[in-house]
């Protein structure tokens, strides 16, 4: 019979060298499997998968509770691919979470967005460290460098993980043009319009041109002349917006957001956000208009007319 362990290690393959998905869904999978396989192992449940049971999973769901929301459905998820797959295999006769009702309710949660105001004083700090740099010194290259991030995450509303993942052949100065990978390698092209944010581009591409070719075209370099990561994305966002007067945490996530409700303010239809978002669902999409209904309601109640009429 299958164990836990040898049932893991199948679907794992199978996410990896069939389905072909990426490495951090791989990375998610293989973390939740270890911990439902750490419980059952921990509780003296039976390591045949064939004998996991609802009464089991249930037992494991009551573990979950403590957790997040979003994780704990991100970790419902993963069991239920993996018996999707195992059923589908006929590894088990019939798939136990099929004999459960679960239902796990995330609260609302507005996106977090900066202001045009904020926008410009957070480009405006990053333009003016470079000009106090020292050119030729690598702290002047880095400041360019993070300029040139932070102008790419505004211009595109792309994911972290999606610029940080950009190659310097996805990018065609000459037109603006850039190519994003999203989610399932889905592919959308994203086109720069301003010509300060080109200009800081070039500059970079330039600067910065033999470190790429030594990365094999990876756009983003380090200090160890290695591909810059996520982590690092987020570390130089931070870092540049505690040089400005802006009190509210600024992440790579926030430019996304700030990019999508600020082209909504602009009268933009939410279908072409949708795309330049790259969202398979319009539904995903509409969390900005409630943003922008709470950009509604702060107009209303300062600028409507009506407040003037004084009726006596």
């Amino acid at each position: 019979m299958l164990t836990i362990e040898q049932a893991i290690t199948e679907f794992i393959d199978h996410c990896q060298y069939e389905k072909n998905l990426s490495p951090k869904t791989i990375k998610f999978y293989s973390i939740d499997l270890r911990q439902f396989s750490g419980y059952l192992v921990a509780n003296n449940y039976s390591r045949q998968i064939a004998e996991v049971d609802k009464l089991a999973l249930k037992a494991y769901l009551k573990e979950l509770s403590v957790w997040k929301p979003k994780t704990v459905k991100r970790k419902v998820a993963t069991l239920k691919a993996l018996f999707n797959y195992l059923e589908f295999e006929d590894l088990i006769l019939v798939n136990p979470l099929r004999k459960i009702k679960i239902r796990i309710k995330e609260p609302a949660m507005l996106p977090k967005a900066l202001t045009k105001i904020e926008i410009k004083q957070l480009l405006q700090s990053a333009y003016r460290a470079i000009a106090s740099a020292e050119r030729g010194k690598y702290s002047y290259l880095e400041k360019v460098r993070n300029l040139a991030v932070v102008e790419m995450l505004f211009a595109t509303g792309a994911r972290v993980s999606e610029v940080a993942n950009l190659r310097i052949g996805d990018m065609d100065l000459s037109t603006g043009a850039v190519k994003v990978y999203g989610k399932g390698s889905k592919e959308r092209i994203i086109h720069i319009c301003n010509p300060d944010t080109l200009a800081i581009l070039t500059d970079y591409a330039r600067l910065f041109a033999d470190k790429i070719k030594l990365n094999d075209g990876s756009l983003w370099i380090n200090r160890l002349n290695k591909k810059l990561s996520d982590q690092s994305i987020r570390g130089l966002v931070k870092n540049i917006s505690q040089g400005t007067e802006i009190d509210k945490k600024v992440t790579p996530h926030v430019f996304r957001h700030s990019f999508a409700t600020l082209l909504l303010e602009n009268d933009v239809d939410i279908k072409y956000i949708q795309s330049l978002l790259g969202h398979s669902s319009i539904m995903t999409t509409q969390i900005y208009t409630q943003v922008n209904r709470e950009k509604q309601r702060s107009i209303l109640q300062d600028k409507h007319p009506r407040k003037e009429f004084l009726l006596e």
